[in-house]
Parts: C-alpha cells; sequence; structure tokens
C-alpha cells in the first residue's frame, strides 16, 4: 500500500525507500503511474545499494487524488516539487521518463538547489504545444476551443486520452525550449532511435539548447519509447551513478 502527502488540497500517492547517500526520485510519463517496469526497477536497484528513492503519483494519476482531465503540466509539476521538497533531504538524482523529462527540468528551473543530478529518459519537453498542438489539424484544434477536449486513440490503453483546452493553454506557460534554461549539475539524457512517441530530434534540441558544462546524450539503436529492456534498465542505473558521482564532486 503507499503512503499519501497531502498538499493543496490533493493526495498525493508514494512510495518511499529509505537509504543513505543522495536520494533518487522517479518522475513518471503522461497518465502512466507509479507501478511501471523503470520505477520499480528502480526502487528495487536504490533498496539493493542502499539509496533513497522515491516514486509517487501525479494527482489524476495512479492512486493519487483528483481526476486527470482536470490536470495540467504545471499541477503535475507542483505535484513533483511539493513531493520532493516534502518528502527527501538534501540534492536528488532526478530521473524523468517521457513527460517526466519535461517536469524534472521544470523542478530543475524551479529549484536547482535540490537538484544533484538528472537523467533524462525520451525527454518530451514542451510536447502539448510542438507535438500536440502543432500536429492537431483544423477541426481537432477547433474541437479544442469549443468544445474544450479532444479524445485520441491511446497506443497503451483501451481508453483514449482526453486532451482538454487546459492542458494547451497551461502547457503554453510552462514550456522550457523558448527560453534560457541552465543545467549546472551532470545530465544524461538517453533516447532511443526506435521511438516513435519521442522522435530523436526532440533530444538533440533539448541537447543543443540547455547549458551547463556536463550534459551527454546517448542513443541507442532500436531500444523504443518505454526504454524498459535489460539493456536499457542498466544503462539507467549506470547514468544515475555516473550523475551522483559526478555531482558529488561539485559539491
Amino acid at each position: 500500500m503507499p503512503s499519501y502527502l497531502e498538499t493543496n488540497n490533493r493526495r498525493i500517492a508514494y512510495h518511499k525507500t529509505e537509504g543513505q547517500g543522495v536520494g533518487v526520485v522517479f518522475l513518471g510519463g503522461f497518465k502512466s503511474d507509479m507501478e511501471g517496469t523503470k520505477a520499480v526497477y528502480l526502487q528495487e536497484w536504490a533498496r539493493a545499494n542502499g539509496r533513497p528513492f522515491l516514486r509517487f503519483d501525479y494527482s489524476g494519476h495512479g492512486q493519487s487524488s483528483e481526476d486527470f482531465v482536470d490536470g495540467c503540466i504545471g499541477d503535475w509539476a507542483r505535484d513533483a516539487m511539493d513531493a520532493i521538497n516534502t518528502l527527501t533531504q538534501g540534492p536528488q538524482v532526478l530521473v524523468g521518463s517521457s513527460m517526466g523529462g519535461w517536469i524534472s527540468l521544470l523542478v530543475c528551473r524551479a529549484m536547482p538547489e535540490k537538484v544533484c543530478g538528472l537523467v533524462g529518459i525520451a525527454a518530451a519537453p514542451d510536447f502539448t504545444e510542438d507535438s500536440m498542438w502543432a500536429n492537431f489539424d483544423a477541426d481537432q484544434r477547433r474541437a479544442i476551443l469549443e468544445d474544450g477536449r479532444l479524445e485520441l486513440p491511446s497506443d497503451y490503453s483501451d481508453e483514449p486520452y482526453i486532451i482538454t483546452k487546459k492542458l494547451i493553454e497551461d502547457g503554453r506557460d510552462q514550456l522550457v525550449l523558448r527560453t534560457p534554461l541552465s543545467l549546472p549539475f551532470p545530465v544524461r539524457f538517453l533516447q532511443g532511435t526506435a521511438d516513435v512517441d519521442v522522435d530523436r530530434s526532440v533530444a538533440l534540441q533539448l541537447l543543443d539548447h540547455v547549458t551547463g558544462d556536463d550534459v551527454r546524450l546517448t542513443l541507442v539503436k532500436g531500444a523504443n519509447h518505454s526504454f524498459s529492456s535489460p539493456e536499457c534498465l542498466t544503462m539507467i542505473t549506470d547514468a544515475i551513478d555516473q550523475v551522483t558521482a559526478e555531482g558529488l564532486t561539485r559539491r
């Protein structure tokens, strides 16, 4: 059973593993939850290595309160910041998957003092604007503006994705690729070349956009968006170890 954090009239479900040293926080993707392969694997890895670890569900996701359709990027970023501020001690290694990569960048921008390092997995910054809105046709845009919502088929569930006007409009207030973004700590971006949800061009754009003296991108030929094969999971933990070691030498 998860524990719960009461914040901003929301009930955020989480699992926390105690340990020593720099903690690790996993930030999941759009409409995913903390029971996914990567989140659970990283918790077991952290436990085996005696590392503090936190995984949680954004509001409207998994076992947390609220409805998914009422949420937006800003809400979920606030959930992440509240969880990190309340449930962790000292700077953390953030591991952001897909939308969680965008959320983690917002955390880095808002409170860099809480970040020791960043690992992005198929990070999807600004996707509501650059992937969704930019690719909607006239009828889809009209549905968003006039009806307030649009249903899209999901490759991961029988239920459609419901894209709301709130999600699109709030996303414009959370963009990270339009203004300077400093990442003054070790950063590792991981991207599969067979990812059909986040194109490798997004990873290259992100690499070019951010500033920092220890930022690396690894392209993995044949890896898909889930990035959950045994080899990919090992790459994630190796990246966590790298940014932890490099981050500690800076402090």
